[in-house]
Order: structure tokens, then C-alpha cells, then sequence
């Protein structure tokens, strides 16, 4: 088993307590083959949205390019939203700053050193060239898609 099959396989258990606070699985759809791709990932809630930090290597955010639905297994419940991508470096920059903020374990394996609680600006704009956000806006109860 894979670790993102470990992963999705503990998220869609009733032991996904301890994950289920920075983890979900995101589906999204392919936009050419139509095939649905769900894949775990990490979060953090901000300003009404999601903000979903994902290197630029892989490939399922390239489906949410321009916005689309997406299905969230959040808290071990079928959510949906709509999801779209940050890009622009500067944008993503400034991201990363609350990104560290809400997961500031994250800073070390990602070589970002802090100081007084603030991430090092150079180690934040190196890191951001290769990172972008995915953000998500979750549908409200009276206007969730019928699955």
C-alpha cells in the first residue's frame, strides 16, 4: 500500500480523528478524459475558503486551471465546492506566510526558517517559485450539487 492509499484509506476510516484536523481527499475531474483523480491532501481554513498548498510537479490541480467543482471527504463527510488555483508567485508568497502561520511545524521540512514567529522572506520567495495554492469555497447546505 502506497502512502497516499495509507492515507485515504485512514481518512475514510472511523480512525481519521487525528488527521481529519489538516487532512481531506480532494476528487476532481479530468477536464479531457472525465476521469475522477482523488488523492489526499493538506489544509488550512482562512477567510471563508480552504487553502490546499501543492508542489507544481504534480498534476491533479492542472483540472481546477479556470475553476471547477470538486468533492471533499472533509471530517469523514462528503463535501463539494468550487476550487480554483493561485499561481501568480507573489500571491503564492503571501500565502506561504499564512500557510506558516497555521502550520508552523511545516516550516523545517520545507527549509523555511522562522524567526519571532516570522518566516525568513528569502526561504519563503524560493520555496513559493516551486509551490502554488489551490483554493476552495465549500457549497452552502441550500446550494450543494446532487451527487
Amino acid at each position: 500500500m502506497k502512502g497516499n492509499d495509507f492515507m485515504a484509506w485512514a481518512l475514510r476510516s472511523p480512525l481519521h480523528g487525528m488527521l481529519s484536523s489538516g487532512m481531506m481527499l480532494i476528487t476532481v475531474t479530468g477536464r479531457r478524459t472525465g476521469r475522477q483523480y482523488t488523492t489526499p491532501v493538506g489544509y488550512y481554513e482562512e477567510g471563508g475558503y480552504l487553502w490546499v498548498l501543492t508542489s507544481r510537479e504534480r498534476t491533479w490541480w492542472k483540472n481546477l486551471q479556470g475553476g471547477a467543482q470538486v468533492d471533499l471527504l472533509l471530517k469523514r463527510r462528503l463535501v463539494h465546492g468550487f476550487a480554483e488555483t493561485e499561481l501568480d508567485e507573489a500571491a503564492v508568497e503571501k500565502l506561504m506566510c499564512a500557510y506558516i502561520r497555521h502550520i508552523p511545524q511545516a516550516a523545517k521540512p520545507m527549509g523555511i526558517r522562522v524567526e519571532n514567529k516570522t518566516p525568513n522572506d528569502e526561504d519563503i520567495a524560493r520555496i513559493a517559485k516551486d509551490r502554488l495554492f489551490v483554493k476552495i469555497k465549500l457549497a452552502s447546505a441550500s446550494s450543494e450539487r446532487t451527487s
